[in-house]
């Protein structure tokens, strides 16, 4: 199962700043555990998909997972050993915006050292530093 959008309105996707916290998305909210980024990055289709498929693996298809990111912005790349000009690239491969604070996996229904070891797993699939968070019940 590839992520990727069904339709866009543009395309091809200026690339944009990274800089700050998130603000939407910075709190467990479906779950009781979450695996929260600690730095800003793009990730790609593939890495959530791997990160999803050592999830759904480690819990043993237990519990309920949410996954909390998409990818919706489009990468271009122009083919190799092709002149300068002639326009923009084809879109390449679909990423997701991650600013630190973001929560990317929620999970709930398992016992904490499992979920625990399970969004180790799943972040060792990502390219980014992450840490686990739980929610906090006020």
């Amino acid at each position: 199962m590839v992520l990727l959008p069904k339709r866009v309105k543009y395309r091809k996707s200026q690339r944009g700043r990274m800089n700050g916290l998130a603000q939407a998305g910075s709190a467990v909210c479906f779950g009781e555990f979450g695996l929260q980024a600690l730095e800003s990055s793009w990730v790609k289709n593939t890495h959530i998909e791997a990160a999803r498929v050592a999830l759904t693996r480690s819990v043993k298809r237990g519990g309920k997972i949410w996954i909390r990111i998409f990818p919706d912005k489009s990468v271009t790349k122009k083919p190799a050993e092709t002149r300068m000009g002639k326009g923009k690239g084809m879109p390449e491969y679909w990423v997701s915006v991650i600013k630190p604070g973001r929560i990317i996996f929620e999970i709930e229904g398992v016992p904490v050292d499992m979920a625990k070891a399970a969004m180790r797993l799943a972040a060792s699939k990502l390219p980014i530093r992450t840490k686990f968070v739980s929610r906090t019940h006020v």
